[in-house]
């Protein structure tokens, strides 16, 4: 590949041809701010914050849009530049609500960073603001008056997912970004998978806060309050007090929940173990049936169940008929928990902490209420227990590693790695493969269905038997196998698909991370790599061995896909109209 060597604030720097100036810039060791820019998913310059100045031009550039060229001479921050960025700064405070101090964004606000860096004046330009409106629903909350007009919500809604439910409407000083024909979000074919959420740089955007529902159920004398947390949760919550991208923080996480005033704290792993034995027996019971329908597709990510019963109706007996792990979880509680320790299931209050906005859209499905009452009462993203902590004056960093409760706290991590793109798979096939052999199996590395490419596909012999596997991460991914089943070209037998890039890792409730830092860092491989460290040093790593689940069949359930099993463990699937 042809290279182009440029100057750039004098350092000379080499770059393949084509390279934007805002990645040679980072290369000869420039940050140059941006708002509207995302890595892979939107660099049409329309913020105007990354602009440049270049030798021999009148006009300022942008750097996220503009390409290198030979012996081009660039400069990142003269007064020209920095008086361009503060100007186009203050217009957009001009028309933006600036009520920071209570924002959910407040100290990780990109906007907020680049005003106080730039020393803008908040009065510089008065007059006529944008009319705005808030949308809310149950999982997610949209405040036009702190919305910038990035666009970066519309780029990852229609690149990432395919689902393009969101826009710009009208024109001018009247632009804003919504739903056709100004519909509520709630009223579209919206998956509610949050990633609209991670990407914005301000305010505009954030999930439906729970954090009162539970603070009321936790000072209720007569609820008894469980919290499950999810596989990513620990190795994302510590971000929000400082800590490293991929920290893993079991122990502080379940002594912090203790603290904020849980009877119990359990550990979600151990309903994706329960998963496992439902889903892997479901799944050789397909493959003996010749009628059953093939691949058998995973039912854990609820973005994705959403988008299939939306786009893709026609192909929902592929779907396993099993509970998410979350689901699952709750289900246990108000039935098998709530018998063995004589709980009135109406009183059991389960909180669910999870990497995913679309969780609260999990828990108002219909078929999700294996007591007669709601399986999950309310569901909390990371951010938000992060937020219910600090509002307990907690000392994150100060608190000892405690371990779950028991007896329902064991999980191995073959549940632990549900996280992250491939996990689930992984964590099938070490199940699947000692039942079929008959043996206990030591090689349990699947290492072709990890990392984080978009589409990843495998061949396993197991006992003499070839399964054909697929894992597939974002709903674009998810789109391509979808047509390939539909033409008939398709010939897998077990298919996993996350609804987020990187799986449960990169949730739409997970640590917002801010561009400067995810532009250049793969937050979700950092996060999942904790994961995979965990797990390669654990001692229990198949779900069939965890002894919870052993005691949960022989005192409870009998087997997987028993009768019991299938009326608490299981659910079913509805088309919805695309609007």
């Amino acid at each position: 590949m042809k290279e182009v060597t440029l100057k750039i604030n004098g350092v000379s720097v080499t770059v393949p041809a084509g390279t934007k100036i805002l990645d040679a810039a980072k290369k000869a060791g420039f940050n140059i701010p941006t708002l509207c820019y995302l890595k892979d998913i939107c660099n049409d310059g329309s913020c105007r914050i990354c602009v440049v100045e270049v030798k021999g031009q009148k006009k300022l550039i942008t750097a996220c849009s503009a390409t290198v060229k030979d012996e081009m001479e660039v400069f990142t921050s003269t007064p020209k530049v920095i008086a361009a960025r503060k100007t186009t700064l203050e217009l957009m405070l001009s028309n933006h609500n600036k009520n920071c101090l209570s924002c959910a964004r407040s100290t990780n606000c990109e906007l907020q960073k680049l005003s106080l860096e730039y020393g803008c004046d908040t009065k510089a330009f008065q007059g006529a603001v944008t009319k705005s409106r808030v949308d809310e629903n149950d999982y997610l909350v949209r405040d036009n008056s702190k919305c910038i007009l990035c666009r970066r919500c519309v780029a990852v809604c229609n690149k990432i997912q395919t689902v393009g439910v969101i826009g710009a409407n009208n024109r001018g000083f009247a632009s804003e970004i919504g739903c056709a024909f100004e519909k509520k979000l709630d009223n579209t074919s919206c998956i509610a998978c949050g990633q609209c959420i991670n990407v914005c740089p301000t305010g505009a955007l954030h999930e439906k806060d729970d954090t009162a529902k539970v603070i009321a159920a936790i000072e209720d004398p007569e609820k008894y309050v469980i919290f499950g947390t999810a596989p990513s949760v620990r190795v994302a919550l510590a971000e929000e007090f400082g800590y490293p991208i991929g920290t893993d923080a079991e122990g502080k996480m379940v002594s912090a929940i203790k603290r904020v005033g849980a009877d119990k704290v359990f550990d979600v792993n151990m309903a994706a173990d329960m998963t496992i034995m439902e889903e892997g027996t479901e799944l050789l019971a397909r493959l003996k049936d010749k009628t059953a329908a093939l691949p058998m597709i995973t039912s854990c990510s609820p973005g994705w169940i959403r988008f299939i019963e939306f786009y893709y109706p026609e192909l929902l007996p592929h779907l396993s008929s099993c509970k998410s792990p979350q689901q699952m979880f709750g289900a246990i509680m108000k039935t098998y928990y709530a018998e063995k320790f004589n709980i009135d299931p109406k009183k059991i209050y389960v909180v669910s902490v999870m990497p995913c906005v679309a969780k609260k859209t999990e828990i108002l499905r219909d078929d999700e209420a294996a007591a007669g009452v709601p399986d999950v009462d309310v569901v909390l993203t990371t951010r938000e227990l992060a937020r219910l902590i600090k509002a307990k004056s907690i000392d994150f960093a100060a608190l000892p590693n405690e371990e779950f409760d028991n007896p329902i706290g064991q999980g191995t991590t073959a549940g632990l790695i549900f996280g992250a793109t491939g996990g689930v798979m992984e964590a099938a096939l070490r199940t699947v493969a000692d039942v079929l052999t008959g043996e206990n199996l030591e090689k349990i590395d699947y290492k072709a269905v990890r990392g984080t490419a978009g589409i990843k596909e495998a061949k396993v012999k197991i006992a003499g038997n070839e399964i054909k596997v697929c894992v597939a991460h974002t709903m674009a991914n998810a789109r391509k196998i979808l047509e390939d089943i539909k033409a008939g070209k398709c010939d897998y037998h077990f298919i996993e698909i996350m609804t987020c890039p990187g799986g449960c890792v990169n949730g739409g409730g997970q640590p917002i991370v801010p561009s400067y830092i995810s532009n250049n860092v793969d937050v979700k491989a950092l996060r999942a790599k904790a994961i995979y460290d965990k797990d390669k040093k654990s001692g229990l790593r198949k779900s069939h061995e965890n002894p919870v689940v052993k005691a949960l069949y022989e005192e409870y359930f009998d087997h997987p896909n028993s009768h019991k099993a299938h009326h608490i463990l299981h659910t079913t699937y509805h088309k919805r109209e695309k609007y």
